[in-house]
């Protein structure tokens, strides 16, 4: 599952890596959350692009989004089936920028939370879908969901599934749907290698979307813990559909 995500790059080196034309300008963000606008990297009119997307995909078929599930994960293994995706599969792939992202286990009872990045500090780019919804009153609504696989092994003791990275070398090749044949492409919907990624254990102020700052980040040391360990339960969050239920969508 992926339900926050960090992009802390600095917009030059973002651009330089993924090849966009534009040279947007954004502060570093710590704590990306659902429904919030997110970079997205699409292929038009023979070359990338940067865009603003609203982090929870509209399928163009919805008729009220207020009523709609949140998509914010799209799960490999059923992308080609699945009514929401499979037309964006197709001809609507495209790629979301991060520095890493942010998992939950569950550890006596308790969530802690962990910030999962590259073993070598490089950017990330995880593989999304794209779809435009518009409104019978000719609003629109450009909406991004990322892929999920099942977890590598070293992953596995995080949580059982991963947001989906693409290499460099594919990028091309992931965000080019004019053959609109898929097969191709599928076997890129894959695990990070078992030892690609590092992670360790932060302090639980990632919990509130308002904490966006590089404090976040940081190792929790041992103090921090137990004074956390000590303050009352919070009831949970209230979650839209979780990527493992029909709908195929998560929060946190």
């Amino acid at each position: 599952m992926c339900g926050r995500f960090v992009i802390t790059s600095p917009p030059a080196a973002l651009r330089q890596i993924f090849g966009y034309i534009e040279q947007p300008n954004f502060p570093p963000r710590h704590n990306v959350a659902p429904t919030q606008p997110i970079p997205v990297v699409m292929l038009a009119n023979g070359g990338r692009h940067f865009h603003l997307m609203r982090w929870g995909l509209v399928p163009a078929w919805v008729k009220d989004p207020r009523k709609f599930s949140l998509l914010i994960n799209a799960r490999s293994e059923t992308i080609r089936e699945k009514p929401a995706f499979k037309n964006a599969i197709k001809r609507r792939r495209c790629l979301v920028p991060a520095d890493g992202y942010y998992e939950w286990q569950d550890s006596s009872g308790r969530k802690r939370p962990f910030f999962i990045h590259r073993r070598d500090g490089r950017p990330v780019a995880f593989a999304a879908l794209a779809e435009t919804w518009m409104g019978p009153n000719g609003e629109e609504m450009d909406s991004v969901a990322i892929i999920t696989a099942p977890a590598s092994r070293d992953l596995a003791v995080l949580h059982h599934r991963v947001p989906v990275t693409i290499a460099p070398d594919d990028f091309e090749r992931w965000l080019d749907g004019r053959a609109h044949d898929t097969d191709e492409i599928m076997p890129l919907l894959t695990s990070p290698a078992e030892g690609e990624f590092a992670w360790h254990e932060i302090s639980t102020r990632v919990n509130r979307v308002a904490n966006d700052d590089a404090q976040l980040l940081l190792p929790i040391t041992e103090e921090e813990r137990a004074a956390e360990e000590v303050k009352p339960k919070k009831p949970a969050p209230r979650k839209a559909a979780s990527d493992e239920d029909e709908g195929q969508g998560s929060l946190f």
